[in-house]
């Protein structure tokens, strides 16, 4: 490596304090003087952390790789958001890139995190697009990701490819052209070099078929939105309900009839008729809530 590592601490330190979002320039040329790692330094560096927990190589690992997060971030320019969002969304993705790192897995660590700093992004933007009534169902949030990828081409579709591309992700056309119309500008190949930078190129030429960074997205959000509705259901119910539906459903220790009806003083069947009428309000709501 050419910069010295006794310069590595104060070199993190700016980087952190570093706000993209109020210099941009600055954060990329600070990011950009950093050296290169070899395949082998890289792999010394994962051993570190990962066999003795050694949280500077994880650390020189983040900062040696953040420069190429800039080209995935700019695939993303189509989706209207400030590109210094992004490259800490993506920066996110990285940290976790490295903390589940398979140093067995014989590839280079850029080729494991791009699918995770990926994820992160699709993460934050999908949120940001819900804020504004977009990618509102499971369909369309997987419409919202995987259109570009169904499309012939970059050019608009046309009415045949949307009746195509609606049957295979299960939306209605004009879903489909509505979608197309938002995300009309073109993918930017993370192959591509930033400001005329080669080395800023990660080469990712290997895929990782573990992570697909949009089910990744698609399923978080899913999740999210469950435990949301789940939480806003229970709130509907009495304590007595909701604490019995608890610890009938929710616990690890699920509770017996028997240990609930001594705890609240009432009979077994008591107890049971209480559950069923709970999870029939649950139920009404939960069917509400998803309409």
């Amino acid at each position: 490596m050419n910069t010295n590592s006794q310069n590595l601490p104060s070199i993190a330190k700016s980087i952190a304090l570093a706000d993209p979002s109020h210099d941009l320039s600055g954060y990329l040329r600070l990011i950009r003087s950093l050296p290169l790692l070899s395949a082998e330094e890289e792999m010394e560096l994962a051993r570190r952390y990962h066999e003795h927990q050694d949280l500077r190589a994880a650390e020189q690992l983040v900062l040696f790789n953040l420069r190429h997060v800039v080209p995935i971030v700019r695939s993303y320019k189509g989706y209207g958001l400030p590109e210094a969002d992004l490259l800490q969304e993506g920066s996110i993705g990285l940290m976790k890139a490295v903390k589940r790192f398979d140093i067995g897995a014989g590839v280079r660590l850029m080729t494991f995190a791009s699918h995770w700093i990926r994820a992160e992004i699709n993460e934050y933007i999908l949120k940001n697009w819900r804020m504004v009534k977009i990618a509102t169902t499971k369909a369309q949030r997987k419409l919202f990701f995987k259109l570009r990828s169904h499309k012939d081409s970059l050019d608009a579709i046309n009415h045949t490819q949307a009746l195509r591309i609606a049957h295979e992700l299960g939306v209605k056309p004009e879903e489909v052209l509505a979608m197309d119309a938002r995300l009309s500008l073109p993918d930017v190949s993370v192959a591509t070099p930033t400001d005329n930078d080669e080395e800023d190129q990660p080469q990712l030429t290997l895929f990782d078929s573990r992570y697909i960074p949009e089910d990744i997205a698609i399923e978080a959000e899913e999740e999210q939105l469950t435990y949301s509705r789940v939480h806003e259901a229970l709130a509907t119910l009495s304590e007595r309900e909701q604490a019995i539906v608890e610890a009938r459903l929710l616990r690890e220790d699920k509770a017996t009839l028997a240990e609930l009806a001594e705890q609240f003083g009432v009979s077994l069947e008591r107890v049971r008729q209480i559950e069923s009428a709970a999870l029939k309000k649950l139920k009404t709501h939960l069917s509400v809530l998803v309409a």
